[in-house]
């Protein structure tokens, strides 16, 4: 079930669902193809302001709500059991589902660095996991032949999942525009290969539970992050306030 918050449909659905859901995919071979998104304020607001971005989002199979307000939006609007589902921990599960079953995964987005740290950590909890692709992606758009031809690796290396980290709305865009040529579960998990390989420090539980993860990663990262949050921040509040109270024209 999807929750309608400014205009972008966020399900309310909890980590086991999810992995549900992608182990039924993969079992039924319905797998090709789908991708997930993991939304926070940044992605609902980045959908807000752009109508096609915002129906990309809403094309996706699923869209957990991994911030912490969307959480509390659901549950203002009557979803009392809506729970968060964080891309770092969304990508942690997936990896321990495809040790288990021998599922192939890849990795697209971030430095060579965080690629390399990402992928030693998760072999040294996971040391069962097959990771199949790997893809450093360069800090520009890539030439046609260049898509063409990471295309053909991902589909040759037969992964069942790969996890996409190259921000939002980037990742987002990429999926869909691939979603006819991939062969594979595709998942948006923006910094969670930066948090993951420990290059970026993660907030404390405390800080996630209390809805103030924005705040440390903020402090983290003021001069990269401000703009972002000054623009959508306060937005997102007063229209979701004017949705809440029945404002149909709330944009």
């Amino acid at each position: 079930m999807k929750i309608n918050i400014l205009g972008t449909g966020i399900n309310s659905i909890a980590m086991k669902e999810v992995i549900g859901e992608i182990k039924s995919w993969i079992i039924n071979n319905e797998y090709k193809g789908r991708y997930i998104c993991v939304s926070n304020v940044h992605m609902i607001m980045e959908g807000f302001d752009d109508n096609k971005f915002m129906q990309i989002i809403n094309n996706a199979d699923i869209v957990v709500p991994d911030g912490r307000p969307l959480v509390w939006a659901q549950r203002l609007m009557g979803e009392k059991e809506s729970k968060q589902v964080r891309g770092p921990d969304l990508t942690m599960s997936l990896c321990d589902l495809a040790s288990q079953y021998g599922y192939e995964i890849g990795f697209y987005g971030g430095s060579g660095k965080v690629l390399t740290d990402l992928i030693s950590k998760i072999k040294n909890i996971f040391p069962q996991i097959i990771i199949s692709f790997t893809y450093s992606p360069p800090f520009r758009a890539l030439k046609l032949s260049e898509d063409k031809k990471i295309i053909e690796k991902i589909n040759s290396s037969k992964i069942k999942i790969l996890f996409v980290g190259i921000g939002c709305p980037k990742q987002e865009i990429w999926m869909q525009k691939h979603s006819k040529s991939i062969k594979c579960i595709m998942i948006g998990v923006g910094a969670a290969f930066d948090f993951i390989s420990g290059n970026k420090k993660e907030p404390p539980k405390w800080l996630q539970n209390t809805g103030l993860e924005w705040f440390f990663r903020f402090i983290s990262e003021p001069r990269r992050l401000f703009l972002r949050y000054l623009k959508h921040n306060p937005r997102f509040i007063w229209y979701l306030f004017k949705q809440l109270l029945g404002v149909k024209k709330y944009g």
